[in-house]
């Protein structure tokens, strides 16, 4: 996707103009920052992508040796601002707009995502520790943005992944310190040498355990304290069907030093800081992948020359006619993925501004952009590889490893299951006015018609009883991506290079929704 076509697409979102107005940002300067991203993009990420994908990560010596380039690119992108630009100048930030931020990501969500992951992660710590402890942030929130120091977050253990009440991990308080005393996995980039330090932002039970989540507090966790390790060790990195630039780890911390980050007991409000924000990273990895894939899959059938009359000279495949198909629903869900991710950006920014209409919006939104953006950057890898043919299937093509690094995106920060939870029962039987303030900034004809129907479907499923509610949540989730995607094409449609993508993706939406309506009515029966 050009850097134009971004713009364009951020210009369409309401809200743009007045925070890109707020810094003083025209298009010109705009276009430069995605003009420069995607330079980055294709000159250092993508052949940094390619070598870490074969080189992988191992263990040595108790350490995690990252991929060569790691260590270089990341405090390069710090030297150059690409970390945390949306932070705070106090903090080490630019100060810019999380819409922006977010758009220049996608051009590098998509040609690097495994060591995106990285830089994902000190970003969303950087605001973490900002918002919690302006203390620790003063020491470390410049170090993460310069690209020197690194962080993770540190949730899911051996016996409690989703269910995070069951956390076991402790905080000891010790003095005005603590100790963390427990073992954490899936932790991706766990332990690695491409930074000085690494700060682990740790949910630690501080409480009792029948106080589930409200006994769990969050700290930070240097990996070393005055060049001294601070008792984390590595058990293991995982080995992964993508993502082999990216190491997951299982950690073990014995007696670890740790500060608290914001109050006792409240540390997954404190933690949602973060989680939020990477969250919308897992939206934004889908939409660099949909649109990367989108790109990759049209140039191939431009050039790539099959079949045609055998009397004359084969032809381009993107004349065939089921070849032209699949290019047009990649291209829809590329536009729409970028499209989502942006929504999601401005109305969060306008939240984090003080507007609590956008905050209610946003709580509303983000499952959408966590969920779908990742579905259709697996969607568009999958039909890339379709489009490549045998081509695709091999690794002298990217193709093949967007399939299987996307894969995750459904799974990691919460899974396609707790987000139509969250989206139910937090949102839709809760709260009665979402519905409302989705229809007021879509305001498109079809959207419109198509929020009623969900809006029909939340009455029918008041009367169900809690399983049939449960069954029919991933069907509510969906039904209402439909109806925002809608609202999404339309506001695209006429603006941007080619529409028949869109109108594939508009004409489809009356078919998905009575799946869902069909959904709803299974589940009252069961």
């Amino acid at each position: 996707m050009t850097p134009e076509t971004l713009l364009s697409i951020l210009k369409l979102t309401p809200g743009w103009a007045e925070q890109a107005e707020a810094v003083e940002l025209d298009d010109t300067a705009t276009l430069q920052v995605l003009s420069e991203a995607r330079k980055l993009a294709e000159n250092t990420l993508a052949p940094l992508a390619t070598r870490a994908d074969a080189e992988g990560c191992k263990v040595e010596n108790g350490r995690v040796k990252a991929p060569s380039g790691y260590r270089e690119t990341f405090r390069q992108m710090g030297v150059d601002g690409w970390i945390a630009s949306d932070l705070d100048p106090e903090f080490g930030g630019m100060g810019l707009p999380l819409a922006l931020y977010t758009a220049a990501s996608v051009a590098l969500e998509g040609a690097a995502q495994p060591f995106m992951m990285m830089v994902g992660s000190a970003t969303a710590a950087s605001h973490c520790i900002a918002a919690t402890n302006p203390e620790l942030a003063a020491e470390w929130c410049p170090k993460l943005t310069a690209g020197e120091w690194s962080a993770t977050i540190c949730i899911s253990e051996p016996d409690a992944g989703s269910d995070v009440g069951r956390i076991r991990t402790k905080a000891v308080q010790e003095g005005t310190s603590w100790r963390i005393l427990g073992t954490k996995c899936w932790i991706s980039f766990g332990d690695h040498d491409a930074s000085d330090r690494i700060g682990h932002l740790c949910l630690a039970r501080t409480g009792t355990p029948e106080e589930g989540t409200r006994g769990l507090s969050l700290f930070l966790v240097p990996n070393h304290i005055d060049g001294q390790d601070n008792g984390i060790f590595v058990e293991r990195i995982e080995e992964k069907l993508g993502l082999h630039g990216s190491p997951t780890c299982v950690l073990r911390f014995e007696d670890a030093k740790a500060q608290m980050l914001g109050d006792p007991g409240r540390g997954l409000p404190a933690l949602f800081n973060m989680i939020e924000l990477m969250r919308l990273q897992v939206g934004t990895q889908g939409a660099g992948v949909a649109t990367a894939c989108a790109t990759l899959a049209r140039a191939y059938a431009e050039d790539r020359k099959q079949g045609g009359h055998p009397a004359k000279p084969p032809v381009p495949i993107i004349s065939h006619p089921d070849v032209e198909r699949q290019l047009l629903i990649m291209d829809a869900r590329a536009k729409l993925a970028v499209a989502l991710a942006l929504e999601n950006a401005v109305v969060l920014g306008q939240a984090h501004a003080g507007d609590a209409e956008a905050a209610r919006l946003a709580t509303f939104l983000l499952p959408l952009a966590k969920t779908f953006g990742g579905e259709m950057g697996q969607q568009n890898a999958d039909a890339a590889i379709q489009v490549l043919g045998g081509a695709g299937y091999t690794r002298e093509w990217p193709a093949e490893r967007y399939f299987r690094d996307a894969r995750i995106f459904t799974i990691y920060e919460g899974t396609t299951g707790m987000q139509a939870q969250d989206i139910l029962f937090r949102r839709l039987l809760k709260d009665e006015g979402t519905l409302d303030l989705l229809r007021a900034r879509l305001g498109g004809a079809r959207s419109n018609a198509l929020i009623d129907r969900v809006t029909e479907m939340v009455e029918t499923l008041r009367s169900l009883s809690l399983r049939a509610q449960m069954l029919a949540a991933d069907g509510m989730l969906r039904a209402c991506w439909y109806a925002t995607s809608a609202g999404l094409a339309e506001r695209l449609r006429g603006h941007l290079d080619g529409d028949a993508g869109l109108d594939v993706w508009l004409s489809t939406g009356e078919a998905h929704m009575a799946t869902v309506e069909a959904t709803i009515h299974w589940a009252a029966q069961a």
